[in-house]
């Protein structure tokens, strides 16, 4: 298993933890120096807020545990692919690195602002994208 691999498995842990509250399962994780320094998942039901994405509470959570805004020499995973708001608090907190599993061809950042990500900040798609896919799906189906 690579380093990728083994951080969205966390980030996918997240995502289930989402789909036991009957939210949008998706999961996220921040990662220092090979520590875990936030971790989020969708509570946008539980807390009633739009805002409330497993990028943004897993960001959230990671500035905290530093004390500042920017986490220049962190990673994102997250199980899919980041919407552009995400993508826009992903650019302002100066993420190295973003993770994602499964592509988001409906309200994906790249569609709508490929650019939205500080210059700087290397992405990586499609780690465990199969798994990461196949739990929106099964989400998805069951609501219909």
């Amino acid at each position: 298993m690579t380093t990728d691999e083994r951080y969205m498995r966390m980030a996918l842990e997240e995502a289930r933890a989402a789909l036991a509250q009957d939210e949008i399962p998706v999961g996220a994780v921040v990662v220092a120096d090979g520590q875990v320094i936030g971790r989020g998942h969708n509570l946008t039901e539980t807390l009633r807020d739009v805002t409330a994405h497993a990028e943004m509470q897993a960001i959230t959570a990671a500035a905290e545990t530093l004390g500042g805004k920017y986490l220049t020499g962190c990673a994102l995973y997250v199980t899919v692919e980041p919407c552009v708001m995400c993508a826009g608090a992903i650019g302002w907190s100066q993420l190295g690195r973003l993770v994602y599993g499964a592509s988001d061809e409906k309200r994906g950042f790249r569609r709508f602002a490929p650019e939205a990500l500080h210059p700087k900040t290397v992405v990586v798609a499609g780690v465990l994208e199969e798994e990461c896919a196949q739990l929106m799906k099964d989400f998805f189906r069951e609501k219909r």
